[in-house]
């Protein structure tokens, strides 16, 4: 216990130390996203509820947080906002699409020695359930993506105001690129990293290469990596026509204004 207040205080001062209030601001977002993580837990329980629903309205809220309340409301948090919110529904469809087909809900094989005695049959949707939790998982990359692509825009306007929508487009895809590869990497090393012990007790189990692939777990993992890669990639262009489409009209707006008061 003592060693987890120490680093949650050294990751404070740390945060503080290189992002000011703003850092501040991000260390408490943690709590509150924990919050609202809890919660959705807890009204997923209810037979009655819709975990996708719940879902979405657990996203509404955490880009609240992680955009609105760390970086303040102004027009990058806005359109980045709108643009991971347009992303997370279209990716919604598919996962519960994708879940479907799969047949991935529910517990593996390898789990059954740990929910032996354990009923299961507690009313909740689980092909819901598990399109919910790619959700969840995806909604952090998504977030980072459409704010990077929105600073980044915003910049490129401020020192060549001159740009065409057609231009500005093409210049956030251009950064969404280069974002892309990185981002679809950290994904990747992050679930694996989480899921090492995973694969260590695949191989004490004498499983194949067949057998891994093939198995609920590992499939599973596959898919919600998969589909944070789609998501990171869809995001690009939303947030990059968002973005350029907003700038443009602004200084249309601007330049009616000026004209306006001659």
């Amino acid at each position: 216990m003592n060693v987890l207040v120490w680093l949650a205080v050294i990751l404070l001062v740390l945060m503080i130390w290189v992002g000011g209030k703003s850092g501040a601001r991000s260390f408490v977002s943690l709590f509150f996203n924990f919050g609202v993580v809890f919660f959705t837990m807890f009204f997923m329980l209810d037979a009655n509820a819709n975990p996708i629903l719940i879902t979405f309205i657990a996203c509404i809220v955490i880009g609240c947080i992680s955009l609105f309340y760390i970086n303040e409301v102004n027009s990058k948090t806005v359109l980045a906002f709108i643009a991971t919110m347009i992303t997370i529904s279209l990716l919604l469809f598919f996962i519960v699409l994708v879940s479907q087909n799969l047949m991935i809900q529910g517990f593996g094989e390898e789990e059954e020695e740990a929910i032996a005695g354990l009923s299961l049959y507690i009313g909740v949707d689980f092909v819901k359930i598990g399109a919910s939790v790619i959700i969840m998982s995806t909604i952090g990359a998504i977030m980072d993506v459409a704010i990077s692509i929105a600073t980044t825009m915003h910049e490129v306007f401020k020192h060549t105001p001159g740009l065409s929508k057609k231009e500005l487009f093409k210049s956030g895809v251009s950064i969404g690129r280069d974002i892309l590869g990185t981002d679809t990497n950290t994904l990747f090393f992050a679930f694996f990293g989480g899921y090492l012990a995973l694969l260590i007790w695949f191989k004490d189990l004498h499983y194949s290469i067949g057998d891994i692939v093939n198995s609920k777990i590992f499939s599973s993992e596959m898919i919600l990596i998969l589909c944070a890669g789609l998501g990171i990639a869809l995001v690009i262009p939303i947030a990059s026509w968002i973005n350029a489409y907003y700038l443009v009209r602004a200084r249309e707006k601007l330049n009616r204004v000026q004209k306006e008061e001659r």
